[in-house]
């Protein structure tokens, strides 16, 4: 005779509970944390303002019913849409997810934390507004920036020992349960909701990697995230109304998380949450490349000039060989057709070829008009990838965190170019001081592309000043970005 399954309501389960007290009593004091909250900020709104400029991309945005104006609703930048905060996020994520141009983080797990942005931004302005609107104070922007810093650090905390690419799981389950943690915490859930509204976040189903990975790679990776931080907004509001919560969703025999989703094993945790992830966040910042091949492109980007000083060329290469971590072999080391953009720009060989030839790579590089040169796929031929041990122990070292590519050409004649390696790239931690720069004129361009020069000016003018910006309200800094 088989036992009796107990029905006792369990407690939550830890996993949940150390997130939640996390977000409703941890006080961000780090000042490098909210300087690069905020460096964060602007680099990826300017992201998905270029992003504006593929319709692929604006075919998805909008209301969900064409011409639904939302009062006091949430705004999306660079358009005219006021939407409700749900469909507001995934207008906001994906437009800043479109173009892979912005932050990641690379452990267990790899993303890209600043997908959060589109639930916190739409969720603070929608409230911030209705607060206005009810004579009460809005949020500010600071609010915006330390729920940045938290969801930041709840994905990367997660992320730093728990791959969930190796069960099939794409990563965009941390952006769905970061944003609810800190969505939550925005809309005033107290802590018995957010940890239903946590709870609900796990037990929701999770997207699959398909979209991901050849033959299947398609551009639903452009807005799974999107997808993800809406999502998370709306379970925030349903346990804002009361609705129950699942404690043991995690660690329920046959029917949890880890049973049915993770291969029975549970979570594992690197350190507690804090501002670590934020801290040391990689930024994109001269390549629209995924971010395992960053330092391979600022490799090319040597090789190509030094092919033009030695007054030779592509036709001369008989063999480049990519001496990387595991990581990179595992996610983009691709061969076959290419069949859209988003399959090459997951794809090393295609992002080394492309600035070798050309001496750049740009978003316009993945489109198909530049893929049809048939040198690209020539030379892709050519590229060979081989592991590094030393470079994949450095990759998971959280004292370096290093992302090393080392580029080595043969030409026909036997000759070989001096090998050129690359550990850290420009986005990293260590190289902040010159990056940092760079990532500021690259959000200049970025506004260019959207906004008359008055406007450019106006924005700049808060977005670069640390003070200025946490004092102002949510709704005022959303609306500067209004066409």
């Amino acid at each position: 005779m088989s036992a009796h399954i107990s029905n006792v309501r369990p407690k939550p389960d830890r996993v949940l509970v150390d997130i939640v007290d996390y977000v409703l009593k941890y006080k961000v004091t780090s000042k490098l944390a909210m300087e690069t909250a905020r460096n964060c900020l602007i680099d990826t709104l300017g992201c998905g303002l270029e992003a504006l400029s593929y319709p692929a991309c604006t075919k998805l945005m909008g209301p969900i019913v064409p011409g639904t104006v939302v009062p006091n609703g949430a705004k999306v930048p660079g358009t005219q849409f006021q939407l409700d905060p749900v469909q507001a996020a995934f207008n906001i994520g994906a437009m800043i997810r479109w173009l892979d141009f912005n932050d990641t983080w690379l452990a267990a797990e790899w993303g890209h934390p600043s997908d959060n942005l589109g639930g916190i931004l739409a969720t603070a302005d929608w409230l911030s507004r209705t607060n206005i609107a009810a004579g009460k104070k809005p949020l500010t922007m600071k609010d915006v920036l330390v729920a940045m810093v938290k969801a930041h650090e709840i994905q990367g905390c997660m992320a730093l020992e728990n791959s969930f690419n190796r069960v099939g799981i794409d990563h965009v389950i941390l952006v769905k349960l970061a944003s609810t943690a800190v969505v939550g915490q925005m809309i005033g859930l107290n802590r018995e909701e957010l940890i239903n509204a946590v709870s609900l976040a796990f037990v929701d189903g999770q997207a699959m990697r398909t979209y991901r990975h050849a033959p299947n790679t398609g551009s639903r990776k452009s807005w799974a995230a999107g997808d993800a931080t809406s999502r998370a907004v709306r379970l925030a509001l349903i346990a804002k109304t009361g609705e129950m919560g699942y404690p043991s969703v995690l660690t329920a025999k046959t029917w949890g998380f880890y049973d049915v989703l993770f291969k029975g094993n549970e979570f594992k945790f690197q350190r507690p949450y804090g501002s670590y992830v934020m801290e040391n966040v990689l930024f994109k910042i001269s390549f629209p490349a995924e971010f395992h091949s960053q330092t391979a492109v600022e490799c090319a980007m040597d090789i190509h000039a030094q092919l033009k000083k030695a007054g030779k060329s592509v036709e001369d290469i008989k063999k480049i060989t990519i001496r990387t971590h595991e990581a990179c072999i595992r996610i983009i080391d691709k061969k076959g057709p290419l069949n859209n953009p988003a399959d090459r720009d997951h794809c090393i060989q295609y992002m080394v070829a492309v600035p070798i030839i050309y001496g750049r790579l740009t978003a316009e590089d993945y489109e198909d008009k530049i893929a049809k040169d048939p040198r690209i796929d020539k030379l892709r031929d050519k590229i060979v990838c081989v592991e590094d041990k030393q470079f994949t122990k450095d990759y998971h070292d959280p004292e370096k965190r290093s992302i090393a590519n080392a580029l080595t050409v043969e030409f026909n004649d036997g000759k070989k170019l001096k090998e050129i390696v690359c550990e850290y790239p420009i986005g990293h931690k260590r190289r902040r001081k010159e990056g940092i720069p760079v990532l500021v004129e690259k959000f200049k361009t970025n506004l260019a592309r959207r906004f008359p020069t008055k406007q450019q000016d106006a924005i700049l003018a808060v977005s670069l000043d640390q003070k200025k910006l946490e004092a102002m309200s949510v709704n005022e800094y959303m609306d500067l970005y209004v066409i």
